[in-house]
């Protein structure tokens, strides 16, 4: 459910019609709902209702803008990030410190000790080494870090193979049957509170009984672990759930996954963990763009646009789908390709999609792009970085500027024994 919806014909964000903020801001540009990012955080919030002691982090790789995240820390969500500046974007959000989780297979010593400065909530761990170091400096300042390891469930999690994190073969994590004997080595450790286990399978997951497998075999290792004598706290779930694309894609609510994790997590006494990412956001941005042609083609025309896969690098990277609709249609519809300027034959955002009649100079959407769009997007072709507007009501703002390639360039040198 989103609020990107047509009045008198116009598609609108919330209460302001989207030709407006492409004659303000020009395109291709994002465009977010708050009230869209506010309303799936109360939903999800409200599913995980009944579960006791929640911890809820916003997967900050998703969608790391700061004013989305200032919207999302008034609804009491924490963060998830997996880089020192993710990190620094949280703090700068006001989320507190204390609700930050460090995940990530490679984190540097420096980011290590900017999480202990900062005191953050908790670290999840991914090899023994990782844990030693962080002891080591831990100890070092008279601290304790909190910490939880992740855990390689050997699932998987049926999605895409890039965004599966969850199999043996993944870098991700630790394998499930070592976890106990690197849980006590580390536990003993004068620089670790080690509090619990964490897992994440995957993202855009569609089938929960993966999901309930995974959490089935968490709680072997949950009550292994008490069973050797360890405390255990803290459970962390990760995130992954999907959002749909298409019209009939059919994607468990967060309803239903509440009720599973409730009967996966009964009498585990734990504080649960969330980092949910794409299912907050991905429905609540749109990018919206202008047609630069219509280039007739061999059995299809080609739509040229003027977003790129350097603006939304998904259809590029996993094939894909994201709606494409015209803001103002005409009711009339035809067959044909959508592709970007880049000089790419990758480029291409469809090829033979059925869509709404457009021509040039005409305003589209990419719908369903507030998760891993502008986060991912690059100035390849030296095109500019793609800007950001949030909607709340009838206001809107630049909440991310467009950085233009004189910008870009004026950040390099040329060495001095070049110019000679």
């Amino acid at each position: 459910m989103d609020l990107f919806e047509f009045r008198d014909g116009v598609l609108h964000a919330e209460d302001v019609p989207l030709p407006a903020i492409a004659a303000a801001v020009g395109t291709p540009v994002y465009v977010y709902s708050a009230n869209t990012f506010r309303r799936h955080a109360r939903v999800f919030k409200a599913a995980l209702a009944g579960l006791g002691r929640v911890h809820l982090a916003f997967a900050i790789k998703a969608n790391p803008n700061v004013a989305v995240l200032r919207v999302l820390a008034d609804e009491g969500y924490g963060a998830d990030v997996v880089s020192g500046g993710e990190m620094a974007r949280a703090l700068a959000a006001g989320i507190p410190a204390a609700d930050i989780v460090f995940s990530g297979v490679g984190k540097t010593r420096a980011e290590l000790n900017r999480g202990l400065d900062e005191g953050i909530g908790q670290f999840n761990l991914e090899l023994e080494e990782e844990g030693e170091v962080l002891a080591q400096l831990a100890h070092a300042r008279g601290q304790r870090a909190r910490a939880v390891i992740r855990v390689n469930p050997d699932v998987d999690a049926g999605t895409h193979a890039k965004i599966s994190t969850g199999k043996r073969d993944n870098k991700f994590g630790v394998p499930i049957d070592e976890a106990a004997g690197m849980f006590a080595r580390l536990a003993r450790l004068p620089g670790l509170d080690l509090s619990g286990v964490a897992i994440h399978i995957g993202s855009q997951l569609s089938d929960l009984s993966r999901l309930e497998a995974a959490y089935a075999r968490i709680g072997e290792l949950v009550a292994t672990l008490r069973a050797q004598g360890h405390a255990i706290t803290r459970v962390d779930l990760g995130g992954g759930l999907g959002v749909p694309y298409r019209a009939d894609d059919v994607l468990p609510s967060p309803a239903e996954y509440g009720e599973m994790v409730a009967r996966a997590t009964r009498g585990w006494d734990v504080e649960l963990m969330f980092e949910p990412g794409r299912v907050i956001a991905g429905n609540a941005g749109v990018l919206l763009t202008e047609v630069i042609w219509v280039k007739p083609g061999v059995h299809h025309p080609y739509v040229i646009v003027d977003a790129a896969m350097n603006d939304l690098a998904r259809p590029a990277l996993y094939d894909a789908f994201h709606d494409f609709v015209a803001v103002e249609p005409s009711g009339e519809r035809t067959v044909a390709n959508i592709a970007g300027p880049v000089c790419e034959s990758g480029d291409t955002f469809a090829m033979g999609r059925e869509i709404d009649r457009v021509e040039s100079g005409d305003l589209a959407v990419f719908r369903t792009a507030g998760a891993y769009g502008a986060t991912m997007a690059s100035t390849y072709n030296s095109r500019a970085l793609v800007p950001e507007v949030l909607v709340d009501g009838d206001r809107f703002a630049v909440v991310a500027d467009r950085i233009q390639p004189e910008t870009i360039l004026a950040a390099e040198r040329v060495p001095e024994w070049l110019t000679k």
